[in-house]
C-alpha cells in the first residue's frame, strides 16, 4: 500500500539541541493529531530516542538521518538501523549527498544501508542526485539511473521506500529548478523507479531549497509526491505551511 500524500520529511542535518529539539517536536505532534498525508523529521542522533518518545501517540514519523550497513560490530561511532529501530525510530535517510560527496559513500554502500533499514522494519529514504558539474554537463538523467540501478534495494515497496531527488548544486543555497525541470526529472524518475518496484508507485520527493512560499507550486508538479525540507524544517511554523501546501490537513 502506498503511503499516504503528500509525503513531507524534515531532515534537521546537524541541528538542535535537547530543549530546542523536543519543543520542535512537541509543536508539530500538536498540529499533527489528525494527518491526511505522512510527516516525518529526521533529528541528528543524539535526539532520535528523546524525540521519539515526544511524539509518541501521534503520526509523526521519526527518523535517523543514517545507519550503518551491518547490524552490528567494531564500527566506532556508527548506528545500526536495529538501534534506530530499537529507540523509536520508524524511519531513515540513506544516501543523502552531504555523505554521497561529503563522505564518499559510493551507490554500493547506500544500497547496502537501504536494505539494512528495511531489513529493521524502517521506511527507507533513498537519496539521489546530480552536482552542478554533472547538471551543466547535461549528464543529470544519467547520473540518475546510474544511482537509482545501483542504490534501490532489491526488497523495497510502496509503503517502506521512498525515493527523494535532490540536486546537489540546489541543496541550502536557495536556488531551485524551475518547475519545467523538476516536472520533466521527475516523469523520468517515475518510469525509472516503476521499472525497478513492483506494486504500487513509490513516493517521489523532491529536495533542495524548499521553503513555505515554493512548496505548493512544488508539490503541484505532476509526479512530485511530496518533499524532503532541510533548513526550512527547523522552525515548525513553517514546516507546518509547507505540509499544508501540498494539500495535507
Amino acid at each position: 500500500m502506498a503511503l499516504p500524500r503528500p509525503v513531507v520529511l524534515g531532515n534537521w542535518k546537524m541541528n538542535g539541541l535537547r530543549a530546542d529539539g523536543l519543543a520542535l517536536a512537541g509543536a508539530l505532534a500538536e498540529r499533527a493529531a489528525n494527518l491526511s498525508g505522512t510527516l516525518g523529521i529526521f533529528p541528528p542522533a543524539t535526539l532520535v530516542g528523546e524525540v521519539a518518545r515526544r511524539v509518541a501517540g501521534s503520526p509523526v514519523i521519526v527518523g535517523g538521518q543514517d545507519c550503518h550497513e551491518k547490524p552490528s560490530g567494531a564500527f566506532t561511532g556508527s548506528v545500526s538501523a536495529a538501534m534506530l529501530a530499537d529507540i523509536g525510530a520508524g524511519a531513515a535517510i540513506v544516501g543523502h549527498s552531504e555523505r554521497r560527496h561529503g563522505l564518499c559513500e559510493d551507490d554500493a554502500l547506500v544500497k547496502a544501508k537501504a536494505e539494512a533499514a528495511l531489513a529493521a522494519g524502517l521506511l527507507t529514504v533513498l537519496c539521489i542526485g546530480e552536482t552542478e558539474e554533472e547538471y551543466l554537463a547535461g549528464r543529470q538523467i544519467e547520473i540518475l539511473e546510474r544511482q537509482l540501478a545501483g542504490s534501490l534495494p532489491g526488497s523495497g515497496n510502496a509503503d517502506r521506500l521512498v525515493v527523494a531527488y535532490e540536486p546537489v548544486w540546489a541543496i541550502g543555497t536557495g536556488r531551485t529548478p524551475t518547475i519545467g525541470e523538476i516536472g520533466r526529472t521527475h516523469a523520468e524518475l517515475a518510469r525509472m523507479v516503476a521499472a525497478k518496484v513492483a506494486g504500487d508507485p513509490v513516493a517521489l520527493l523532491y529536495g533542495g531549497s524548499v521553503k513555505p512560499d515554493n512548496a505548493a507550486d512544488i508539490m503541484g508538479i505532476d509526479h512530485v509526491d511530496g518533499v524532503l525540507v532541510g533548513g526550512a524544517s527547523l522552525d515548525a511554523g513553517g514546516f507546518w505551511n509547507i505540509y499544508t501546501a501540498g494539500g495535507g490537513v
